[in-house]
Protein backbone atom coordinates (compact mmCIF):
# COMPACT_ATOMS: atom_id res chain seq x y z
CA UNK A 1 0.00 0.00 0.00
CA UNK A 2 1.26 3.60 -0.86
CA UNK A 3 1.84 5.79 1.85
CA UNK A 4 1.77 9.98 1.46
CA UNK A 5 1.98 13.31 3.55
CA UNK A 6 -1.05 15.06 4.35
CA UNK A 7 -0.68 19.33 4.27
CA UNK A 8 -3.19 21.55 5.59
CA UNK A 9 -2.57 25.09 3.96
CA UNK A 10 -4.55 27.37 5.34
CA UNK A 11 -4.81 30.92 3.68
CA UNK A 12 -6.19 34.37 3.79
CA UNK A 13 -9.33 33.75 1.06
CA UNK A 14 -9.18 29.39 1.41
CA UNK A 15 -7.97 26.36 3.06
CA UNK A 16 -6.75 23.50 1.54
CA UNK A 17 -5.93 19.80 2.04
CA UNK A 18 -2.98 18.43 -0.58
CA UNK A 19 -1.61 14.92 -0.79
CA UNK A 20 1.55 14.30 -1.66
CA UNK A 21 3.34 10.82 -2.34
CA UNK A 22 7.24 10.23 -1.75
CA UNK A 23 7.90 12.19 -5.47
CA UNK A 24 6.48 15.36 -3.99
CA UNK A 25 3.49 14.66 -6.55
CA UNK A 26 0.08 15.81 -5.87
CA UNK A 27 -2.12 12.82 -5.13
CA UNK A 28 -4.94 14.63 -4.12
CA UNK A 29 -6.74 18.31 -3.24
CA UNK A 30 -9.66 19.78 -1.97
CA UNK A 31 -9.77 23.74 -1.44
CA UNK A 32 -12.66 25.52 0.23
CA UNK A 33 -13.05 29.38 0.57
CA UNK A 34 -13.85 31.17 3.25
CA UNK A 35 -15.82 34.81 3.87
CA UNK A 36 -14.02 37.60 3.59
CA UNK A 37 -15.13 40.64 6.29
CA UNK A 38 -14.43 43.98 6.37
CA UNK A 39 -16.94 45.99 9.30
CA UNK A 40 -14.87 48.90 8.03
CA UNK A 41 -12.44 50.81 6.09
CA UNK A 42 -9.24 49.44 6.52
CA UNK A 43 -10.68 46.40 8.67
CA UNK A 44 -10.46 42.55 7.68
CA UNK A 45 -11.66 39.54 9.68
CA UNK A 46 -12.40 36.19 9.64
CA UNK A 47 -14.58 33.88 11.86
CA UNK A 48 -12.04 31.33 12.74
CA UNK A 49 -14.81 28.87 13.46
CA UNK A 50 -15.46 28.62 10.28
CA UNK A 51 -11.83 27.82 8.97
CA UNK A 52 -11.54 25.19 11.65
CA UNK A 53 -14.47 23.79 9.69
CA UNK A 54 -13.44 24.28 6.58
CA UNK A 55 -10.01 22.74 7.14
CA UNK A 56 -11.91 19.42 8.16
CA UNK A 57 -13.81 19.59 5.55
CA UNK A 58 -11.08 20.04 2.89
CA UNK A 59 -9.55 16.94 5.01
CA UNK A 60 -12.29 14.65 4.23
CA UNK A 61 -12.50 15.69 0.63
CA UNK A 62 -9.04 15.36 -0.50
CA UNK A 63 -8.99 11.39 1.22
CA UNK A 64 -12.28 10.80 -0.48
CA UNK A 65 -11.00 12.23 -4.03
CA UNK A 66 -7.97 10.56 -3.31
CA UNK A 67 -9.42 7.32 -2.22
CA UNK A 68 -7.23 7.47 0.79
CA UNK A 69 -7.39 6.07 4.28
CA UNK A 70 -5.73 7.77 7.37
CA UNK A 71 -3.89 4.89 7.91
CA UNK A 72 -2.10 5.75 4.11
CA UNK A 73 -1.24 9.21 5.91
CA UNK A 74 2.18 8.94 7.80
CA UNK A 75 1.91 12.65 8.52
CA UNK A 76 0.16 16.24 8.14
CA UNK A 77 1.63 19.41 8.27
CA UNK A 78 0.20 22.48 8.56
CA UNK A 79 1.17 26.44 6.68
CA UNK A 80 -0.91 29.01 7.10
CA UNK A 81 -1.47 32.88 6.51
CA UNK A 82 0.86 34.57 9.18
CA UNK A 83 0.25 37.26 11.62
CA UNK A 84 -3.68 36.81 11.17
CA UNK A 85 -4.57 36.73 14.89
CA UNK A 86 -7.20 34.69 17.00
CA UNK A 87 -7.58 34.65 20.96
CA UNK A 88 -9.77 32.25 22.54
CA UNK A 89 -11.88 30.67 25.40
CA UNK A 90 -9.78 28.21 26.94
CA UNK A 91 -12.45 26.25 28.34
CA UNK A 92 -15.16 27.21 25.94
CA UNK A 93 -12.56 26.78 22.71
CA UNK A 94 -14.80 29.58 21.33
CA UNK A 95 -13.16 32.93 19.90
CA UNK A 96 -14.11 35.90 21.98
CA UNK A 97 -13.84 38.22 18.58
CA UNK A 98 -13.28 37.36 14.75
CA UNK A 99 -9.55 36.70 13.58
CA UNK A 100 -7.88 39.83 12.73
CA UNK A 101 -6.14 39.37 9.24
CA UNK A 102 -2.91 40.38 8.95
CA UNK A 103 -4.25 43.12 6.48
CA UNK A 104 -5.50 45.05 8.86
CA UNK A 105 -4.81 48.56 9.66
CA UNK A 106 -6.84 49.02 12.83
CA UNK A 107 -3.76 48.96 14.93
CA UNK A 108 -2.61 52.02 13.70
CA UNK A 109 -2.89 54.44 16.80
CA UNK A 110 -1.12 51.72 18.81
CA UNK A 111 1.90 51.50 16.02
CA UNK A 112 1.99 55.36 16.33
CA UNK A 113 2.00 55.34 20.30
CA UNK A 114 4.55 52.79 20.80
CA UNK A 115 6.82 54.55 18.08
CA UNK A 116 7.18 57.81 19.71
CA UNK A 117 10.00 56.43 21.78
CA UNK A 118 12.44 54.83 19.62
CA UNK A 119 10.46 55.36 16.18
CA UNK A 120 9.88 52.83 13.73
CA UNK A 121 12.98 50.39 14.19
CA UNK A 122 12.19 50.52 18.07
CA UNK A 123 12.11 46.86 17.85
CA UNK A 124 14.16 45.78 15.07
CA UNK A 125 17.25 44.82 16.43
CA UNK A 126 15.45 41.89 18.68
CA UNK A 127 12.35 41.09 16.43
CA UNK A 128 13.74 41.88 13.04
CA UNK A 129 10.71 43.81 12.40
CA UNK A 130 9.36 47.29 11.86
CA UNK A 131 6.68 48.90 14.05
CA UNK A 132 3.92 48.04 11.55
CA UNK A 133 -0.07 47.32 11.81
CA UNK A 134 1.03 43.88 9.77
CA UNK A 135 2.08 41.77 13.16
CA UNK A 136 0.33 39.77 15.85
CA UNK A 137 1.19 41.64 18.85
CA UNK A 138 -0.37 44.66 18.73
CA UNK A 139 -3.47 43.22 17.29
CA UNK A 140 -3.33 40.85 20.49
CA UNK A 141 -3.39 44.28 22.49
CA UNK A 142 -5.85 45.69 20.39
CA UNK A 143 -8.66 42.70 21.21
CA UNK A 144 -7.56 42.79 24.94
CA UNK A 145 -8.02 46.91 24.82
CA UNK A 146 -11.59 46.57 23.18
CA UNK A 147 -13.32 43.43 23.98
CA UNK A 148 -15.26 43.69 26.99
CA UNK A 149 -13.86 41.55 30.40
CA UNK A 150 -11.63 40.18 27.67
CA UNK A 151 -8.26 41.70 29.34
CA UNK A 152 -9.56 40.37 33.27
CA UNK A 153 -9.70 37.08 31.96
CA UNK A 154 -6.52 37.00 30.41
CA UNK A 155 -4.68 37.94 33.86
CA UNK A 156 -6.50 35.17 34.70
CA UNK A 157 -5.32 32.87 32.62
CA UNK A 158 -8.52 31.91 30.82
CA UNK A 159 -7.62 33.07 27.36
CA UNK A 160 -5.36 31.83 24.29
CA UNK A 161 -3.66 33.39 21.28
CA UNK A 162 -2.30 31.76 18.35
CA UNK A 163 -2.06 32.54 14.38
CA UNK A 164 -3.93 30.20 12.33
CA UNK A 165 -1.22 27.60 12.84
CA UNK A 166 -1.33 27.41 16.44
CA UNK A 167 -5.59 27.29 16.04
CA UNK A 168 -5.50 24.77 14.00
CA UNK A 169 -2.93 22.43 16.14
CA UNK A 170 -4.90 23.25 19.28
CA UNK A 171 -8.05 22.15 17.58
CA UNK A 172 -6.26 18.58 15.94
CA UNK A 173 -4.85 17.65 18.65
CA UNK A 174 -6.76 18.62 22.02
CA UNK A 175 -6.50 21.21 24.45
CA UNK A 176 -3.01 20.33 26.32
CA UNK A 177 -0.86 21.71 23.01
CA UNK A 178 -0.88 25.12 22.74
CA UNK A 179 2.09 25.58 20.61
CA UNK A 180 3.68 27.01 17.42
CA UNK A 181 6.63 27.15 15.55
CA UNK A 182 9.82 29.28 15.25
CA UNK A 183 8.67 31.21 12.08
CA UNK A 184 5.10 31.87 13.10
CA UNK A 185 6.43 33.18 16.05
CA UNK A 186 8.80 35.28 14.00
CA UNK A 187 5.75 37.60 12.66
CA UNK A 188 4.45 38.15 16.03
CA UNK A 189 6.81 41.08 16.93
CA UNK A 190 7.19 39.27 20.35
CA UNK A 191 10.05 36.93 19.86
CA UNK A 192 13.98 37.66 19.95
CA UNK A 193 15.24 36.04 16.62
CA UNK A 194 18.66 35.21 19.02
CA UNK A 195 16.73 33.64 21.76
CA UNK A 196 13.69 32.46 19.81
CA UNK A 197 11.32 33.22 22.74
CA UNK A 198 9.20 35.27 23.51
CA UNK A 199 10.66 38.91 24.73
CA UNK A 200 9.47 39.48 28.42
CA UNK A 201 10.26 43.38 27.74
CA UNK A 202 8.05 43.96 24.71
CA UNK A 203 5.05 41.68 26.26
CA UNK A 204 5.76 44.52 29.25
CA UNK A 205 4.80 46.98 26.70
CA UNK A 206 1.98 45.62 25.00
CA UNK A 207 0.53 44.73 28.45
CA UNK A 208 0.75 41.29 27.25
CA UNK A 209 0.21 38.41 29.66
CA UNK A 210 2.62 35.85 28.60
CA UNK A 211 0.28 32.70 29.67
CA UNK A 212 -1.46 33.63 26.78
CA UNK A 213 1.21 33.15 24.28
CA UNK A 214 1.70 29.33 22.88
CA UNK A 215 4.79 27.45 23.45
CA UNK A 216 8.21 28.06 20.31
CA UNK A 217 8.64 24.86 18.74
CA UNK A 218 10.84 23.78 15.75
CA UNK A 219 8.96 23.63 12.45
CA UNK A 220 9.79 19.82 11.96
CA UNK A 221 8.89 17.45 14.92
CA UNK A 222 6.07 15.30 15.87
CA UNK A 223 3.64 17.41 18.22
CA UNK A 224 0.94 14.88 18.89
CA UNK A 225 -1.72 12.52 17.07
CA UNK A 226 -5.29 13.82 16.15
CA UNK A 227 -7.82 12.44 18.32
CA UNK A 228 -10.98 10.73 17.15
CA UNK A 229 -13.65 13.98 18.27
CA UNK A 230 -11.38 16.24 16.80
CA UNK A 231 -11.01 14.98 13.20
CA UNK A 232 -12.20 11.49 12.60
CA UNK A 233 -10.45 11.58 9.42
CA UNK A 234 -7.20 11.72 10.24
CA UNK A 235 -7.63 9.42 13.46
CA UNK A 236 -4.00 8.64 15.09
CA UNK A 237 -2.08 10.58 12.21
CA UNK A 238 1.04 12.58 13.87
CA UNK A 239 1.01 16.45 13.30
CA UNK A 240 5.09 16.76 12.53
CA UNK A 241 5.25 20.29 10.53
CA UNK A 242 4.34 23.67 10.89
CA UNK A 243 5.30 26.52 8.98
CA UNK A 244 4.25 30.05 8.37
CA UNK A 245 3.38 29.80 4.23
CA UNK A 246 6.15 31.88 3.15
CA UNK A 247 8.79 29.94 5.21
CA UNK A 248 6.58 26.94 3.92
CA UNK A 249 7.29 27.73 -0.10
CA UNK A 250 10.82 28.70 0.28
CA UNK A 251 11.16 25.08 2.25
CA UNK A 252 8.66 23.36 -0.75
CA UNK A 253 10.93 25.39 -3.61
CA UNK A 254 14.09 23.67 -1.09
CA UNK A 255 16.11 27.42 -0.90
CA UNK A 256 18.60 25.29 1.57
CA UNK A 257 21.52 27.16 0.94
CA UNK A 258 22.19 30.65 1.62
CA UNK A 259 21.68 33.14 -1.00
CA UNK A 260 18.75 31.18 -2.47
CA UNK A 261 15.43 32.95 -3.09
CA UNK A 262 11.60 32.41 -3.99
CA UNK A 263 8.73 34.37 -4.60
CA UNK A 264 5.36 33.54 -3.74
CA UNK A 265 2.59 35.04 -5.82
CA UNK A 266 -0.27 34.55 -3.72
CA UNK A 267 -3.27 37.45 -2.33
CA UNK A 268 -0.34 39.32 -1.52
CA UNK A 269 3.67 38.76 -2.87
CA UNK A 270 6.14 37.84 -0.93
CA UNK A 271 10.04 36.98 -1.55
CA UNK A 272 12.22 35.92 0.71
CA UNK A 273 16.13 34.99 0.89
CA UNK A 274 18.41 32.44 2.80
CA UNK A 275 20.62 34.13 4.91
CA UNK A 276 22.24 30.91 6.84
CA UNK A 277 22.00 30.57 9.99
CA UNK A 278 22.59 34.10 11.19
CA UNK A 279 19.79 36.62 11.28
CA UNK A 280 20.66 39.84 8.83
CA UNK A 281 19.91 43.12 9.66
CA UNK A 282 18.05 44.76 6.97
CA UNK A 283 18.63 48.81 6.08
CA UNK A 284 16.24 48.70 3.31
CA UNK A 285 13.54 48.21 4.61
CA UNK A 286 12.98 44.34 4.32
CA UNK A 287 11.99 41.60 7.47
CA UNK A 288 14.53 40.05 9.32
CA UNK A 289 12.74 36.60 10.08
CA UNK A 290 13.18 32.75 10.37
CA UNK A 291 13.20 30.70 7.50
CA UNK A 292 12.71 27.13 9.21
CA UNK A 293 14.61 25.10 11.69
CA UNK A 294 14.40 21.21 11.01
CA UNK A 295 14.12 19.12 14.33
CA UNK A 296 17.36 20.15 16.93
CA UNK A 297 19.20 21.25 14.05
CA UNK A 298 20.33 24.62 13.86
CA UNK A 299 17.40 27.39 12.80
CA UNK A 300 17.84 28.92 9.16
CA UNK A 301 17.04 33.25 8.52
CA UNK A 302 15.68 34.72 5.75
CA UNK A 303 15.42 38.15 4.75
CA UNK A 304 11.83 39.16 3.50
CA UNK A 305 10.42 41.45 1.26
CA UNK A 306 6.45 41.28 1.92
CA UNK A 307 3.92 43.21 -0.33
CA UNK A 308 0.28 43.15 0.54
CA UNK A 309 -1.76 43.13 -2.47
CA UNK A 310 -1.28 41.25 -5.56
CA UNK A 311 -3.77 38.36 -6.42
CA UNK A 312 -5.95 40.64 -4.02
CA UNK A 313 -5.91 43.00 -6.53
CA UNK A 314 -7.61 40.42 -9.46
CA UNK A 315 -10.52 39.23 -6.60
CA UNK A 316 -11.20 43.41 -6.00
CA UNK A 317 -11.28 43.90 -9.71
CA UNK A 318 -13.80 40.96 -10.03
CA UNK A 319 -15.79 41.13 -6.84
CA UNK A 320 -15.61 45.14 -6.65
CA UNK A 321 -15.36 46.64 -10.62
CA UNK A 322 -16.80 43.55 -12.12
CA UNK A 323 -15.12 44.16 -15.18
CA UNK A 324 -14.19 40.37 -15.01
CA UNK A 325 -16.45 37.17 -13.61
CA UNK A 326 -13.09 35.31 -12.75
CA UNK A 327 -10.09 35.95 -11.73
CA UNK A 328 -8.85 33.95 -14.82
CA UNK A 329 -10.31 36.26 -17.34
CA UNK A 330 -7.63 39.23 -16.31
CA UNK A 331 -4.91 37.31 -18.49
CA UNK A 332 -7.08 37.40 -21.88
CA UNK A 333 -8.22 40.93 -21.04
CA UNK A 334 -4.93 42.38 -20.16
CA UNK A 335 -3.59 40.64 -23.28
CA UNK A 336 -6.31 42.23 -25.66
CA UNK A 337 -4.47 46.06 -25.27
CA UNK A 338 -0.62 46.59 -26.19
CA UNK A 339 0.60 48.04 -22.85
CA UNK A 340 -0.86 49.52 -19.85
CA UNK A 341 -2.37 53.32 -21.53
CA UNK A 342 0.56 55.13 -19.58
CA UNK A 343 -1.29 54.25 -16.37
CA UNK A 344 -0.35 52.51 -12.91
CA UNK A 345 -2.34 50.83 -10.52
CA UNK A 346 -0.65 51.27 -7.50
CA UNK A 347 -2.56 48.48 -4.84
CA UNK A 348 -1.92 50.53 -1.46
CA UNK A 349 -5.72 49.38 -0.27
CA UNK A 350 -4.08 48.29 3.47
CA UNK A 351 -0.81 50.82 2.89
CA UNK A 352 2.46 49.90 1.35
CA UNK A 353 4.58 46.72 3.07
CA UNK A 354 8.44 46.43 1.81
CA UNK A 355 10.44 48.79 0.99
CA UNK A 356 8.02 51.28 2.40
CA UNK A 357 6.30 50.58 5.52
CA UNK A 358 3.70 53.50 5.29
CA UNK A 359 0.28 52.35 6.59
CA UNK A 360 -0.96 55.65 5.80
CA UNK A 361 -0.53 55.00 2.53
CA UNK A 362 -3.77 54.72 0.24
CA UNK A 363 -4.47 53.32 -3.33
CA UNK A 364 -4.51 55.16 -6.81
CA UNK A 365 -4.68 54.43 -10.21
CA UNK A 366 -2.08 57.58 -11.73
CA UNK A 367 -2.36 58.80 -15.29
CA UNK A 368 -5.74 58.07 -16.68
CA UNK A 369 -6.72 59.58 -19.61
CA UNK A 370 -10.20 59.15 -22.35
CA UNK A 371 -7.74 56.79 -23.97
CA UNK A 372 -8.15 54.29 -21.05
CA UNK A 373 -10.50 51.36 -21.07
CA UNK A 374 -10.76 48.50 -18.50
CA UNK A 375 -8.45 46.39 -20.14
CA UNK A 376 -5.56 48.74 -19.30
CA UNK A 377 -6.31 48.88 -15.96
CA UNK A 378 -6.49 45.05 -16.08
CA UNK A 379 -3.09 45.25 -17.30
CA UNK A 380 -1.77 47.78 -14.96
CA UNK A 381 -3.42 45.84 -12.08
CA UNK A 382 -0.76 42.74 -13.29
CA UNK A 383 2.15 45.18 -14.29
CA UNK A 384 1.40 46.04 -10.48
CA UNK A 385 2.87 42.60 -8.96
CA UNK A 386 6.15 42.73 -10.72
CA UNK A 387 6.83 46.11 -10.14
CA UNK A 388 6.54 45.31 -6.44
CA UNK A 389 8.49 42.77 -6.55
CA UNK A 390 11.81 44.68 -8.62
CA UNK A 391 11.17 46.65 -5.61
CA UNK A 392 11.90 43.80 -3.04
CA UNK A 393 14.39 42.60 -5.18
CA UNK A 394 16.48 45.83 -5.19
CA UNK A 395 16.22 46.17 -1.64
CA UNK A 396 17.35 42.40 -0.89
CA UNK A 397 20.54 42.97 -2.94
CA UNK A 398 21.78 45.76 -1.27
CA UNK A 399 20.97 44.18 2.04
CA UNK A 400 22.43 40.69 0.86
CA UNK A 401 25.19 41.95 -1.57
CA UNK A 402 23.90 38.83 -3.56
CA UNK A 403 23.00 39.49 -7.13
CA UNK A 404 20.09 37.41 -8.02
CA UNK A 405 20.58 35.25 -11.10
CA UNK A 406 17.53 33.71 -11.48
CA UNK A 407 13.98 33.70 -9.29
CA UNK A 408 11.86 30.43 -8.25
CA UNK A 409 8.32 31.43 -8.16
CA UNK A 410 5.38 29.54 -7.00
CA UNK A 411 1.87 30.31 -5.49
CA UNK A 412 -1.60 30.77 -8.09
CA UNK A 413 -0.72 33.87 -10.23
CA UNK A 414 2.24 31.45 -11.40
CA UNK A 415 0.27 30.28 -14.17
CA UNK A 416 -0.57 33.95 -15.55
CA UNK A 417 1.89 34.12 -18.42
CA UNK A 418 1.64 37.45 -19.40
CA UNK A 419 2.56 38.52 -16.11
CA UNK A 420 5.44 35.51 -15.63
CA UNK A 421 6.84 37.54 -19.06
CA UNK A 422 6.86 41.01 -17.58
CA UNK A 423 8.50 40.13 -14.13
CA UNK A 424 11.33 38.64 -16.49
CA UNK A 425 11.71 41.60 -18.27
CA UNK A 426 11.46 44.21 -15.26
CA UNK A 427 13.31 42.15 -13.00
CA UNK A 428 15.76 41.33 -15.96
CA UNK A 429 16.48 37.68 -14.71
CA UNK A 430 14.91 34.84 -15.92
CA UNK A 431 12.07 33.11 -13.67
CA UNK A 432 11.63 29.79 -13.25
CA UNK A 433 8.14 28.37 -12.35
CA UNK A 434 9.11 24.51 -10.55
CA UNK A 435 6.80 21.30 -11.46
CA UNK A 436 4.67 21.66 -8.34
CA UNK A 437 3.44 25.37 -8.41
CA UNK A 438 1.76 25.39 -4.70
CA UNK A 439 5.07 24.84 -2.79
CA UNK A 440 3.51 26.31 -0.03
CA UNK A 441 1.93 22.92 1.09
CA UNK A 442 4.65 20.94 -0.53
CA UNK A 443 7.21 22.82 2.15
CA UNK A 444 4.42 21.90 4.82
CA UNK A 445 4.50 18.15 3.12
CA UNK A 446 8.27 17.82 3.55
CA UNK A 447 8.96 19.21 7.04
CA UNK A 448 6.02 16.78 8.20
CA UNK A 449 7.95 14.08 6.38
CA UNK A 450 11.08 14.37 7.52
CA UNK A 451 10.04 14.26 11.01
CA UNK A 452 8.20 10.78 10.77
CA UNK A 453 11.35 9.62 8.29
CA UNK A 454 9.07 9.18 5.12
CA UNK A 455 12.01 12.01 3.60
CA UNK A 456 15.29 11.11 4.96
CA UNK A 457 17.04 14.21 4.14
CA UNK A 458 17.55 17.60 2.33
CA UNK A 459 18.88 15.45 -0.89
CA UNK A 460 16.20 13.46 -1.35
CA UNK A 461 13.60 16.52 -1.46
CA UNK A 462 15.96 18.46 -4.07
CA UNK A 463 15.39 15.72 -6.64
CA UNK A 464 12.12 16.11 -6.09
CA UNK A 465 11.95 19.55 -7.70
CA UNK A 466 11.86 19.71 -11.18
CA UNK A 467 11.50 22.90 -13.41
CA UNK A 468 8.11 23.15 -14.99
CA UNK A 469 8.99 26.32 -17.77
CA UNK A 470 11.58 29.86 -17.61
CA UNK A 471 10.77 33.07 -18.87
CA UNK A 472 13.86 35.18 -19.99
CA UNK A 473 14.01 38.52 -20.31
CA UNK A 474 12.98 39.99 -23.51
CA UNK A 475 12.62 43.87 -23.03
CA UNK A 476 15.56 46.51 -24.02
CA UNK A 477 17.29 48.04 -21.01
CA UNK A 478 15.83 51.62 -21.85
CA UNK A 479 12.10 50.71 -21.97
CA UNK A 480 12.72 48.38 -18.90
CA UNK A 481 14.48 51.92 -17.02
CA UNK A 482 11.18 54.33 -18.31
CA UNK A 483 8.65 52.00 -17.14
CA UNK A 484 9.89 51.24 -13.87
CA UNK A 485 10.71 55.19 -13.48
CA UNK A 486 7.18 55.92 -13.75
CA UNK A 487 6.05 53.08 -11.73
CA UNK A 488 8.58 55.15 -8.34
CA UNK A 489 6.87 58.24 -9.56
CA UNK A 490 3.22 56.78 -8.67
CA UNK A 491 4.34 55.60 -5.50
CA UNK A 492 5.26 58.54 -4.33
CA UNK A 493 1.41 59.52 -5.17
CA UNK A 494 0.13 56.89 -1.98
CA UNK A 495 2.33 58.53 0.56
CA UNK A 496 0.68 60.47 3.39
CA UNK A 497 -3.44 60.10 2.69
CA UNK A 498 -4.52 58.88 5.40
CA UNK A 499 -4.30 61.83 8.50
Amino acid sequence: MSKYIAAIDQGTTSTRCMIFDHGGNVRAVDQKEHQQIYPRPGWVEHDALEIWQRARDVVDGALQQGNISAQDVLAVGITNQRETTVVWDKETGKPIHNAIVWQDTRTDSIIHELAREGGQDRFRAKTGLPLATYFSGPKIKWILDNVEGARAKAERGELLFGNMDTWLIWNLLGRETHLTDVTNASRTMLMDLETLDWDEEILGLLDIPRGMLPQIRSSSEIYGSVGQVNCPALLNVPVAGDLGDQHAALFGQTCFSSGEAKNTYGTGCFMLLNTGEKPVPSTSGLLTTLGYKIGDQRAVYALEGSIAITGALVQWLRDNLGIIESSAEVESLAKSVEDSGGIYFVPAFSGLYAPYWKADARGAIVGMTRYVTKAHIARAALEATAYQTREVLDAMETDSGVKLTALKVDGGMVFNELLMQFQSDILDVPVIRPKVAETTALGAAYAAGLAVGFWKDYDELQANWGRDKEWDPAMDAEQRKKLYSGWKKAVTRTFDWVE
